[in-house]
């Protein structure tokens, strides 16, 4: 895995490569309802530093931090994009609707089959305020399994997914407790102590922090999700990453 920031990392299984959530502007503002989101750091890889990619993993489009000007570009550059229908209905091109449970399987050897599971960002009945959001789990023949989590902060989801599809060797969880200024949504993403509970459940041997730092409001970064793994005695199976470095797993 290649780390290029907030909720960015090129995944390599097997042959196939697979680009989270595509953000690649400089530091600026995004206006949202009620307030602005503010990006705080530039990436430490560029697209073209990435090379080509089999398919993006879109959580979901509507939100700056997950989806920015230049991660748009990319993702209308790729040759799949798989993501929620309300992104496949927004941005057209190469984005392709991946309802929960169901699966596609993008080529290689051995091919990776990539399905959508539940995400729930923010306290239930939030969904309204936050919009459609989806996570991955992808499996393959001797190629280990990998939950990508998307803008999730519900344990419940993790629980469901983890007895519907689990456990997961690696799980790449999207943590920093994230907190927009839409009222009611509570935090976006999981806080570290849930990173931790996440982690446990899924019996993940592996877990890579995304979507921890680079954007002002997420509240919770490395230092949190140290003492949190550390502290549920869950240390050795965080792999905190690097801006523009190599994760190996």
């Amino acid at each position: 895995m290649h780390y290029v920031g907030g909720p960015t990392a090129l995944l390599r299984l097997g042959g196939v490569r697979l680009l989270t959530d595509p953000t690649f502007d400089p530091p600026g503002e995004y206006p949202v309802a009620s307030g602005r989101l503010v990006k705080t750091a530039g990436p430490a890889l560029a697209p073209a530093d990435l090379g080509p990619v089999d398919a993006v993993l879109l959580s979901h489009d509507q939100h700056a931090d997950n989806l920015d000007r230049a991660g748009r570009e990319c993702a209308a550059a790729a040759p799949l994009v798989l993501s929620t229908a309300s992104a496949a209905a927004r941005l057209g091109g190469p984005v392709r609707a991946l309802p929960a449970w169901e699966s596609y399987t993008v080529g290689g050897r051995p091919p990776v089959r990539v399905t959508a599971v539940p995400a729930l960002p923010g306290p239930p009945g939030s969904e309204p305020l936050t919009g459609e959001v989806t996570g991955f789990v992808l499996t393959g023949e001797e190629l280990p399994t990998v939950y990508v989590s998307g803008d999730n902060a519900s344990l419940d989801v993790v629980r469901t997914i983890a007895a519907r599809l689990g456990p997961v060797d690696i799980a790449v969880l999207f943590a920093g407790a994230a907190r927009t200024p839409l009222p009611g949504t509570g935090h976006t993403t999981l806080t570290s102590e849930h990173a931790a509970a996440a982690a446990a459940v899924l019996g993940a041997h592996d877990v890579v922090p995304l979507h921890f730092e680079h954007w002002g409001h997420l509240t919770q970064g490395a230092e949190s999700l140290v003492a949190a793994f550390e502290a549920a005695g869950l240390g050795h199976r965080l792999r905190l990453p690097r801006p523009g470095a190599a994760v190996e797993l």
